[in-house]
Parts: structure tokens; sequence; C-alpha cells
């Protein structure tokens, strides 16, 4: 099998991570991929901040109602949003900083921010503009697994020819 396809296909979210900072090149590396991943028109209107100061961690993981991952995590990449961003091309850089990390041998967790108002405050961006996720980010911790939540569902059920009832 590919390298490439079975990253994709074994990609998953890690909660548990270790108490050291992230290297700089590894970091580097993970937003280089970040910087060429695709969009809509090659519009390219997302930015990131990346958070290391725990307090400031703190502050972004109380706008979210499950981001014990982003508390555990030492680094938090935020996905800022331009005004009138598609979602979908915040998921492609999503994605590609996952699988940029896992090859790299780190791990990393999606995190939402169910108060987006509020992430936007802490990080200062600019009106009009919304954070609604982050990538807790970091080295896996040795008993790091990650989480079941019960497999995947039967390609049959996802798949659809031609038209949705097909």
């Amino acid at each position: 099998m590919n390298e490439t396809y079975r990253r994709i296909l074994g990609l998953r979210a890690i909660r548990h991570y270790q108490d050291r900072p992230l290297e700089q090149e590894d970091l580097d590396r993970v937003l280089e991929a970040a910087r060429w991943t695709g969009s809509s028109k090659n519009r390219q209107n997302w930015a990131v901040v990346v958070v290391s100061d725990r307090d400031q961690i703190e502050r972004l993981a109380a706008c979210g109602d499950f981001t014990k991952p982003l508390r555990a995590a030492p680094v938090a990449v935020a996905l800022v949003e331009e005004p009138q961003t598609y979602e979908f091309d915040t998921g492609r850089v999503a994605q590609n900083i996952m699988l940029a990390a896992d090859a790299l041998g780190m791990a990393t967790c999606p995190i939402t921010f169910h108060r987006d108002q509020d992430a936007a405050e802490v990080l200062s961006v600019p009106p009009g503009w919304r954070c609604r996720y982050a990538i807790a980010l970091g080295y896996p911790a040795a008993e790091a697994r990650p989480a079941r939540f019960g497999g995947r569902r039967p390609i049959g059920e996802l798949v659809h020819r031609d038209s949705f009832g097909e």
C-alpha cells in the first residue's frame, strides 16, 4: 500500500501529548504544509495563529466545550477565516496540518470553538474574521491511543451512484 494512502486511512485524533515543546523545525514544516493547501479560486483566505503560551491556550480552550486535548497540547494552531471564507477550505487546511504532523511524528486533535466570537476576541482577530476551529498539536505521549468511536460506517451507506437514492 502506498505510504500516503496508508497515512490517510490511519490518521486518528490523538488527545495525549508529551510534556515538551515542539521543535521549531517540525512546527515550521507543518505550517508550510498549511501554506500550500489548495483553496477555492486560490484565495488562500485563512490565517493561522500559533499559540504556545499556556495562559493563552487556557483562554482559548474556554471558548469551546470539549477542549481537554487543547489544554494538554504544547501548541494550538488556531484557524482564522477571512470574511466570506468557504468552510470547505478551512477543512482542507486543517486536514493538511493533521496529515503533515502525522508524517513528521506528531499527533493532532481537531477542536471546535462553540463560542467563536470569544475565540476571535482572545486572539484579537480583525473585525469580520472568524475563528471556529483549532488543531491541538504535540508529540504523542507513550500511552496515547486514538479514541475508538465504533469504527466506520460501511461504504454502502456512504456512497451513492448518480443520485442519492441509488
